[in-house]
């Protein structure tokens, strides 16, 4: 579900909401967490980046300070390793089973097309007549 929530536009909205930079590995787990948002907030997300500023767990974090979020801080890096360590479980291998479990996701999904980059023109959220336009509600709740 995450690799639709792979684009440029969101990958803006972390931006904004980080303070005006998020690392690959922090847009993954932004990623993860706005799927445990749940179906309707994701799919809104996917729609309208935007509409992250609806979101309770968004608006919690306006006007506090970036290093008093804790467990607010919108990322869920955990829900990255569910999958695999159920893999784990079921076939019985306890320790690293990583590569065997991406083995067998690829053998059930097949090749697929795999991304080098997000979809979409990638933008500068730190321009604020831009940010204005594509993200006007985030671009007010978390300023630079």
């Amino acid at each position: 579900m995450t690799h639709e929530a792979f684009t440029c536009d969101l990958w803006a909205a972390a931006d904004r909401i980080f303070g005006g930079w998020c690392s690959d590995d922090g847009f993954c787990y932004f990623g993860l967490w706005m799927m445990g948002l749940g179906r309707d907030a994701f799919s809104r997300a996917l729609a309208d980046p935007d509409s992250l500023a609806d979101v309770p767990e968004v608006q919690r974090m306006v006007g506090r300070p970036r290093e008093m979020w804790n467990d607010d801080w919108p990322e869920w890096e955990s829900l990255d390793y569910v999958a695999m360590e159920a893999y784990g479980s079921l076939t019985g291998v306890d320790d690293d089973c990583s590569e065997a479990f991406y083995e067998d996701v690829e053998a059930e999904q097949g090749d697929g097309e795999s991304s080098s980059g997000p979809l979409g023109q990638r933008w500068d959220v730190r321009r604020e007549d831009e940010a204005a336009r594509k993200l006007p509600r985030l671009s007010v709740m978390f300023p630079l």
